[in-house]
């Protein structure tokens, strides 16, 4: 039987509250509406509820001292990707991390010469490890 993770994976919704949250810090229901409205059409009571949710579930933290609360990630976006790539290993690639990599790159389009440099980089350092 598979470990459950400690916090829950975000839906689309609530990982782009997180995107709000992770690019502009802690912020107020009033903030992350203003800030998902701009690509979003997303009403405030829908993003209330949804942080209302994600607090819930662990995804966010709150702050109610103030009369407006202030929500900020529970999650650093590092620790987000990681889980999600940790998943997507273990269900999809049989959890070998080398399957991933090498259709990810087998995708053409996927990696340009600045990412492919960066990964150069990188195995260069774990070699060195």
């Amino acid at each position: 039987m598979a470990s459950k993770n400690p916090t829950p994976k975000p839906t689309e919704a609530e990982l782009s509250i997180l995107r709000v949250l992770w690019s502009r810090g802690p912020s107020t229901v009033r903030d992350v509406h203003e800030r998902m409205d701009r690509g979003e059409k997303t009403g405030y009571t829908t993003a209330l509820k949804l942080l209302q949710v994600m607090h819930g579930k662990g995804l966010v933290e709150r702050d109610d001292s103030n009369r407006a609360h202030v929500y900020r990630p529970a999650n650093s976006k590092d620790q987000t990707q990681k889980q999600f790539v940790s998943d997507l290993v273990t269900r999809v690639f049989d959890g070998k991390a080398s399957d991933l990599v090498l259709h990810a790159l087998g995708n053409s389009t996927a990696a340009s010469a600045e990412d492919l440099d960066r990964i150069r980089k990188m195995l260069e350092q774990l070699e060195q490890s």
